[in-house]
């Protein structure tokens, strides 16, 4: 009992020992910050400022320039107007201990946050800054870029994503996967709330892809950016494909053959100028209306050079782009995926002043038919365009689906109805106009009056049928044909029948179908006027919680 007592009495004192000590340690630190002037205050919080500002430090930003990138400032300062930009969380460090990280910390951790305008409107951005630990996410990165998208939901604002990381920081586990989860969640949950735009101007692979992926626009950097889930090694060690990482994830790849990016640009400078275009067109939030231009018409709206736009053989292309140049303002029309699924042209472009969306057939290549790349193309912009109100204009040429048993076995069922589905659920201003073919199941889909379009125009060289005039003599007209003596002919005569009774578009207007049958030199005057009259419309969809698009 004595030397139990004597025990606790030594641990009272060695206790309060160290509690005086530490309380005097204590007072000591907080008395200097005291003693400290108010112009060393003001010196020390400079100090961080610059240190911050160096990310991590000059010899990683001449590197990165030797790679012909920006870094994550001058990015920044590229892309929003001059003086307009507040940095936030511009002195937060990472939390990590293991791996010897607690030794080394830079202001910051590897992405600049914060919000500023863009041609006076504003837009929050985060910009990752590969000089520190390549950029890598980490659980306060994370947060930093979450905290700008809650911001951005909240006050009704784009986002905006410089990436340039290699992944998930490996120190920190999964403490930084759940960080990309959060990120992940959020993208998801504003998705349609407000534009979020991705810029991939370095390495963006595992898990970081999937953010950009579920943006509404991806842009990448030729030859100096990448997207891809596994990099080349992993490729070769499973399927001995040897592969390098242009070839299998750069900004050509991804334009052509995935259709993951919407835009490709030679150099960041160019990327960066392709964001601010692409923000003219569309409205801050879901809650606005797309842009309207100040506008004045140089005289007359009719455009007499689509009188002879088309060719005379009903078979021999053009090209659509040229229509859309016609019948849109001067120099308006921005292509979106140009590089991709090109039998189907979609972008955005101005009509007196207003943005719109353009969904266009391309009978200069693959005679303009629907396939699944193009209808995944075509389904995707329209969704985007209906989530925030900008008006829909599809320009019809199309001879039907491609067939074929890749397409079959590849799904063309259900990618040609992810088309259907989003014209279909669209309740925008939707203007439709028939240049030329509209045949079979590919009519309905292009935003035909069944399927809700408000103005169906068609030009009177549309052809608008079940299919083909040869296709249709060759099935209805099959036992005249075969008993005739000359085959050939009688094909050519039952053809022209076909043509005369049904390839044309009186017998949709005869129905309501087509609302007008107008001159080619007349549509843009009737768009001008059909989306003007459109522009208060507002449509009472069944209660639900949400659709089941065929993806």
């Amino acid at each position: 009992m004595y030397f139990t007592k004597q025990i606790l009495i030594l641990r009272l004192g060695v206790y309060n020992y160290w509690s005086h000590n530490i309380h005097h340690l204590s007072f000591n630190i907080i008395f200097y910050f005291y003693r400290m002037t108010h112009q060393q205050k003001l010196e020390l919080l400079e100090k961080k400022k610059q240190e911050a500002l160096l990310g991590g430090g000059q010899k990683r930003i001449d590197e990165q320039h030797k790679k012909g990138k920006l870094t994550a400032r001058e990015r920044l300062d590229l892309l929003l107007d001059a003086g307009s930009f507040e940095e936030m969380g511009m002195l937060v460090t990472h939390r990590a201990t293991d791996f010897g990280m607690d030794k080394e910390k830079y202001s910051g951790d590897g992405v600049v946050t914060g919000f500023g305008t863009i041609h006076g409107r504003l837009v929050y951005v985060f910009s990752q800054d590969f000089t520190v630990f390549g950029g890598s996410l980490s659980e306060t990165h994370a947060e930093k870029i979450c905290k700008i998208m809650d911001l951005a939901a909240k006050t009704g604002a784009p986002v905006i994503g410089l990436n340039d990381s290699g992944g998930a920081r490996i120190q920190e586990g999964v403490v930084s996967l759940g960080g990309y989860a959060d990120i992940f969640h959020r993208n998801v949950q504003f998705s349609g709330v407000v534009p979020q735009i991705s810029a991939v101007m370095g390495p963006c692979a595992g898990g970081a892809v999937y953010s950009p992926a579920m943006t509404d626009f991806t842009l990448m950097v030729e030859l100096t950016s990448y997207m891809f889930v596994t990099g080349p090694s992993v490729v070769k060690t499973v399927t001995h494909e040897e592969v390098t990482s242009e070839e299998l994830g750069g900004a050509m790849t991804h334009a052509t053959k995935s259709g993951v990016t919407h835009f490709t640009a030679k150099n960041e400078v160019e990327c960066i100028e392709q964001i601010k275009k692409l923000l003219s067109y569309m409205p801050q939030n879901c809650e606005e209306n797309a842009p309207n231009y100040p506008y004045e018409t140089n005289g007359s709206e009719m455009r007499e050079e689509l009188k002879t736009l088309l060719p005379v053989n009903p078979n021999q292309p053009y090209d659509m782009r040229d229509v859309i140049s016609k019948t849109t303002d001067e120099n308006s029309f921005f292509e979106v995926h140009k590089n991709f699924a090109e039998n189907i042209v979609v972008g955005f472009a101005r009509i007196a002043g207003r943005s719109i969306g353009i969904v266009a057939n391309q009978p200069a290549y693959l005679a303009g038919v629907l396939d699944i790349n193009s209808s995944r193309k075509g389904a995707r912009f329209t969704r985007f365009c209906d989530a925030f109100n900008i008006p829909l204009l599809v320009l019809v040429d199309v001879p039907g689906f491609l067939p074929g048993t890749d397409q079959e076995w590849n799904g063309i069922i259900v990618n040609g109805a992810k088309l259907l589905y989003a014209l279909s659920e669209a309740t925008v201003p939707k203007v439709t106009v028939i240049t030329r073919k509209a045949y079979g199941g590919a009519y309905d889909v292009m935003n035909s009056k069944h399927i809700g379009a408000d103005m169906n125009y068609a030009w009177p060289t549309a052809e608008i049928a079940v299919m083909g005039p040869k296709g249709a003599a060759e099935i209805i007209f099959k036992n005249e044909i075969k008993k005739a003596a000359d085959h050939a002919q009688k094909l050519k005569e039952k053809s022209d029948e076909y043509t005369d009774m049904f390839a044309n578009p009186y017998r949709a207007a005869d129905r309501g179908f087509i609302d007008e049958v107008i001159k080619p030199e007349e549509t843009r005057i009737k768009l001008i006027k059909a989306f003007r009259m459109l522009e208060n419309k507002v449509v009472q969809s069944p209660k639900k919680k949400h659709g089941n698009i065929p993806l």
